[in-house]
């Protein structure tokens, strides 16, 4: 399966994991399968983009995705989950929450503030989908075969529900941490209104102590990186926010 990932537009990562930068954001979904199942990480910034995603895993894995998990809460990110129908979604703890609250018009109002347009953000409002599996601390998902996920609550960081994703290493093979927004390599990382500058480096603290470092960093928008650039992100925001 690993020799098809470029076939199908993504970006092979490691074994068993690949990605695929989206057009627009340059945001990154991620796909992490296991013999039993297969964890989507993101799901775009609207419900034809998650659509597009999903097909494009089915028709890669001949299956379809069995879990999802969101990084955090904005638009380009997670508008395209309700295209996965049935199956398990994860995100940080209080994240279900903040979208059945106030999150699902911060949403839509970010997407057409972007240049989403007014049908398609409302569209994806509409059919938004909460989190069922809220993750506090850490959660592992299994995925048969050997294959596991390790979720992680790190924020509030880059927003207020911040969740990361470790694909264990084996030999041969690198870890691989998915890391949402807290890490950014086509941009400087981005500090939104729901932000919390003071407390993002001990986040990028905690990362790099779950990836390890000779892992792969993927991060939410731009080209793979390693410990020593996310190291060098982490040393940019504690001076841009006075944390030693």
């Amino acid at each position: 399966m690993d020799a098809s990932w470029e076939e199908f537009g993504w970006e092979r990562i490691g074994h068993g994991v690949g990605r695929r930068r989206l057009p627009g954001w340059d945001a990154t979904v991620a796909l992490v399968v296991g013999a039993d199942g297969a964890l989507l990480f993101d799901t775009g910034s609207t419900l034809r983009e998650g659509a597009e995603v999903r097909a494009q895993a089915e028709a890669l894995l001949g299956r379809r995705v069995t879990h999802v998990a969101l990084s955090h809460p904005h638009f380009d990110h997670v508008l395209g989950t309700a295209a996965f129908s049935g199956v398990q979604v994860y995100g940080a703890a209080g994240l279900a929450e903040f979208l059945r609250k106030d999150g699902a018009a911060e949403l839509r109002a970010s997407a057409v503030r972007h240049g989403v347009a007014e049908r398609d953000a409302a569209e994806a409002v509409d059919a938004l989908v909460v989190p069922g599996h809220p993750v506090r601390g850490e959660w592992t998902v299994g995925l048969g075969g050997g294959r596991e996920v390790v979720l992680a609550e790190l924020g509030p960081a880059h927003s207020g529900h911040d969740l990361v994703a470790v694909v264990p290493g084996s030999p041969g093979s690198p870890a691989v941490v998915l890391c949402g927004d807290l890490v950014e390599e086509s941009g400087e990382p981005q500090a939104g209104e729901d932000a919390h500058p003071s407390r993002w480096p001990g986040a990028l603290d905690r990362l790099l102590a779950l990836g390890g470092e000779d892992a792969v960093y993927v991060p939410g928008h731009g080209a793979v990186v390693d410990a020593a650039f996310v190291r060098e992100q982490r040393g940019r925001l504690a001076g841009r926010s006075g944390v030693s």
